[in-house]
């Protein structure tokens, strides 16, 4: 007995509401992802330039300590003081080893406060810093 014959199964066509599904759910994460990716960046810090100065892509994970003029450390839109960013840059390197560290300076500020972030974060064992530069201006 051949039971299948009688049965007509017709092809599926491709499915739309599962595709816009996720296109909006691609756009939400995209969307959200950018705007943390600007909180960083919108710290009022002018940066020295270079001439070899651009834009690097962003890695994922990446922290930015932002030092303002005065030697204050703001990361994720907190004032840190040096015990609070030492406690925060070693429960990083503890859960991520390697983690990447990019450190904007405001090109007024006093060579000693960059290197005290620097000596904090060479002494919780960070050693993948990167200084952000600006372009020359045209």
């Amino acid at each position: 007995m051949n039971f299948r014959s009688k049965l007509r199964t017709e092809p599926v066509g491709f499915q739309l509401a599962p595709m816009i599904d996720v296109v909006f759910l691609l756009l939400c994460f995209f969307m959200s992802s950018q705007l943390f990716a600007q909180w960083e960046t919108d710290v009022p810090i002018t940066l020295p330039t270079a001439k070899s100065g651009q834009t690097p892509r962003r890695l994922p994970g990446e922290v930015t300590l932002n030092v303002t003029k005065d030697g204050a450390v703001i990361v994720n839109g907190q004032r840190l003081d040096d015990a609070r960013l030492s406690a925060m840059l070693q429960r990083l390197t503890s859960m991520f080893p390697g983690q990447p560290v990019v450190l904007r300076a405001d090109k007024a500020t006093a060579y000693e406060h960059v290197m005290r972030v620097l000596d904090l974060c060479r002494q919780v064992d960070i050693w993948n810093v990167s200084f952000a530069t600006a372009p020359p201006e045209s």
